[in-house]
């Protein structure tokens, strides 16, 4: 890959950055038709569910959302009763996210739709082709995280988290 001309289209971060905003275009029509629910409100309710009791900080950290996303995110869920927020009692600063009763449901009712897209997303390809793809995903992850020191911002790529 050294000394070869930059091709957009054959540029790795580029092609990245284009096949995740594709799922993820498609997986937010989906959300949003079904449910009502944005990709940043979706991904807070996810990891909500499998951290109960969580800073939007640790959100941020988790799904590399911005501060600003996350926290739009949270205040429109708090608002429409799946979210609540509690007192952090280890740092009063911050609050921690918990699903409400409705909030649970509407997981319960999300997160067989999201393994159905997955699902179809992903016929075409071997298990052992999934496997190996989401090994590199990790792998990639790591070294870009390694690069910069944790701080992305998908400035050479154009990519990042879009908001919904």
């Amino acid at each position: 890959m050294a000394n070869r001309p930059l091709i957009l289209d054959d540029f790795i971060p580029y092609r990245l950055s284009v096949t995740s905003n594709l799922v993820s275009d498609t997986i937010a029509r989906t959300y949003e038709a079904l449910f009502g629910l944005t990709i940043p409100e979706w991904r807070l309710v996810a990891v909500v569910a499998e951290h109960d009791g969580i800073t939007q900080q640790a959100i941020g950290a988790t799904t590399r959302m911005d501060k600003v996303t996350v926290s739009r995110a949270a205040i429109a869920l708090v608002d429409r009763g799946l979210l609540a927020r509690a007192a952090n009692p280890d740092d009063r600063r911050s609050h921690l996210l918990r699903l409400t009763g409705a909030g649970r449901e509407l997981y319960a009712a999300v997160a067989p739709q999201a393994i159905a897209l997955e699902r179809r997303i992903f016929e075409g390809f071997a298990p052992t082709e999934v496997t190996a793809f989401t090994a590199m995903l990790r792998r990639i992850e790591a070294a870009a995280l390694a690069l910069d020191g944790g701080q992305s911002t998908g400035a050479l790529d154009g990519g990042g988290d879009r908001p919904r």
